[in-house]
């Protein structure tokens, strides 16, 4: 976990062609053409059919990471002790992405600074909604509310599960929420309804996104110092996900600003509009909580190997 977190912040992210998030990506864009219906094609009730397609090639996929990250575990733990560290730290590696999300809203702050359009171009790098219409505050509300998530999705939950599940765990998390990003819509994306054919994605990354997603919005308040948890548990179902609203409601809090999307929910809306420095502030808070869980999760690794030995 300290080898790919050091790798993490020195290295940032391996070539495409070696990535094996892309290669997720990869399966899941080439066998989702398949089983989500083009606009034309698309019914106006419910689509059985479409449904259990979609979870058959979620499945297929996930079976075959799991038990390909589990040989690759199981051969590595059988070499010299040293080896099988290394090696296994360089492939926990690009299950998770701190440095990327950093520098990546980082940029969108850099961006503000020379122009609003700038700004907008930079994040829709970083978010799948529209922003066009979007103004600063706006730009930066989003980016800080990207972050916000993705602290769980790219950084707390894939080494969560690692700890519990090894990097088998870490491996179908990942997949899961990339099959999520991809498929999970309520609707039409890039000319396909995913409506059914993408629910059990959905699904699945919500149920494997729930615990780490409240861990993610207790490590923010532990860094923080203060936060209302009465007040965080008001503002966290705002949003439409059952767990993204945690780690951005705490954020929200923590930063005391208002973060939303115009036309769906506002958290904190008593706050105030989030201005340069809260970004930097928000990076800031990511790095204390990306900190605190590995001391965390190393402490309990510890334990429980002590306790067995």
């Amino acid at each position: 976990m300290w080898l790919a977190l050091l790798v993490d912040r020195w290295l940032g992210e391996p070539p495409a062609r070696w990535h094996p998030v892309v290669w997720m990506g990869a399966y899941l864009g080439w066998i989702g053409r398949h089983i989500a219906p083009q606009r034309t094609q698309a019914g106006r009730g419910p689509d059985i059919t479409r449904f259990v397609l979609g979870a058959l090639a979620w499945s297929v996929g996930a079976i075959v990471i799991a038990v390909l990250a589990w040989w690759l575990q199981q051969g590595l733990l059988a070499w010299h002790a040293m080896a099988a560290v290394a090696l296994l730290g360089l492939l926990l590696k690009p299950l998770l992405a701190w440095r990327m999300l950093r520098d990546e809203v980082q940029a969108v702050e850099a961006a503000l600074q020379t122009s609003l359009e700038s700004g907008r171009t930079q994040l829709a790098r970083l978010v799948s909604r529209d922003v066009s219409a979007l103004d600063e505050h706006q730009v930066r509300e989003s980016a800080i509310e990207s972050l916000a998530e993705n602290l769980n999705d790219s950084v707390v939950a894939p080494l969560f599960w690692f700890g519990l599940l090894g990097l088998p765990g870490a491996a179908l998390y990942r997949y899961a929420n990339t099959a999520d990003a991809m498929w999970g819509y309520r609707g039409l994306r890039a000319g396909r309804d995913w409506t059914w054919a993408g629910k059990w994605a959905a699904r699945a990354d919500d149920v494997l996104s729930w615990l780490p997603a409240r861990l993610t919005a207790l490590l923010l308040a532990l860094v923080r110092g203060g936060l209302s948890w009465r007040a965080l548990w008001a503002q966290a179902p705002r949003t439409p996900s059952p767990n993204s609203g945690w780690p951005m409601a705490a954020m929200a809090l923590a930063l005391d600003v208002r973060l939303g999307k115009p036309g769906f929910y506002v958290l904190h809306e008593a706050g105030r509009a989030p201005q340069t420095a809260d970004t930097a502030r928000a990076v800031q808070l990511g790095e204390r909580v990306v900190l605190l869980l590995a001391l965390l999760l190393a402490a309990a690794l510890l334990f429980v190997g002590e306790n067995r030995a």
